[in-house]
């Protein structure tokens, strides 16, 4: 008996040196950051940025992977579903973190449990657009021809859970109007029928709507943000609208599967602080948007459990479930 005792001690210690050799050496290996979105929208390519500076910090290969799908749930799926080795990450958003919770029967994963938060990485406003061809010229008369046609408009929307669909829930609450919601695979996907007025309106991301709205392609009103955007400053807010207290954007944090070694989870919010503090990563997320954040573990994870309760009241009373 007590020789199998020294044998497990002995496995133990051996087993104890080599991860901690393991996270010395970090990263080995390739690192991936997944995205639950398509190409070119704001967590695309704010993911992108980070791991071309990232893979310089660390010396290893640092590859962006889309993988689509209700509202970046299969992407955030696929992060906690990994093994927690620092080897696959996600630049996962609060559509998936604090909208879809109370959205989700079976959601899969737990916001809270199932990840290990390392930063939170930029905010971004959505705006309240519509096409060019649309009667409506300014936010009351888009308010008067809703009423006008109860259940006729519809608004386009980036997947159930998103800021966009909570924001155009919220807007249809706050206004009592009747708009039906058209789901899409991404803001990208949705922006032909938006262009061409197959659909009446959408909450757009800033990132991808304001150059169509610069181009005279589509007409704003609001930004969803309780102050203006930096880049768009003569957009008004909805609460400046009429709408005291809207607020609905989006929001994205990189986030590793729980159980990560904290050694590793310190160095990649180091890293990642660093780089999303450079007035280059600065200007160029504020080029489309977007402001960088680089906040700690700790300050994410609060931000989480704080608005998890918060969103869980407005999705109840407005009756918000997946699929709407």
């Amino acid at each position: 008996m007590k020789i199998i005792c020294d044998i497990a001690a002995v496995l133990s210690i051996l087993l104890a040196a080599g991860t901690a050799f393991a996270q010395e050496n970090y990263p080995e290996q390739p690192v991936r950051i997944l995205v639950g979105f398509t190409p070119g929208v704001a967590p695309d390519v704010a993911a992108r940025l980070l791991a071309d500076k990232l893979a310089e910090a660390l010396a290893k290969p640092v590859v962006v992977e889309n993988v689509t799908g209700a509202g970046g749930n299969i992407g955030a799926l696929r992060v906690a579903k990994a093994a927690p080795d620092g080897y696959t990450l996600g630049m996962v958003g609060n559509g998936s973190l604090i909208f879809s919770p109370s959205m989700y029967d079976k959601l899969g994963f737990d916001p809270i449990k199932d990840f290990a938060p390392i930063s939170q990485m930029f905010v971004a406003a959505n705006v309240l657009v519509v096409p060019i061809s649309s009667p409506a010229k300014t936010l009351p008369e888009l308010v008067a021809l809703a009423r006008a046609l109860p259940g006729k408009l519809t608004y386009a929307h980036a997947g159930a859970g998103t800021s966009q669909h909570l924001a155009a829930e919220l807007f249809k609450s706050m206004a009592k109007l009747e708009i039906e919601p058209i789901a899409y695979r991404g803001t990208t996907v949705l922006l032909p029928d938006l262009l061409a007025g197959r659909v009446s309106m959408s909450f757009g991301n800033v990132v991808n709507v304001l150059p169509l709205v610069r181009d005279g392609k589509l007409r704003a009103f609001a930004v969803t943000s309780i102050k203006r955007s930096g880049i768009a400053p003569d957009i008004p807010t909805m609460a400046e609208s009429g709408y005291p207290g809207f607020e609905a954007v989006p929001w994205f944090g990189l986030m590793a599967p729980a159980g990560t070694p904290q050694a590793i989870v310190d160095r990649l919010h180091r890293e990642s602080a660093k780089i999303m503090a450079t007035p280059e990563i600065r200007k160029k997320l504020n080029d489309i948007g977007a402001d960088a954040i680089g906040g700690t573990p700790a300050e994410l994870a609060a931000v989480i459990e704080r608005e998890i309760p918060q969103w869980a009241k407005v999705i109840k009373q407005a009756g918000i479930k997946a699929g709407d």
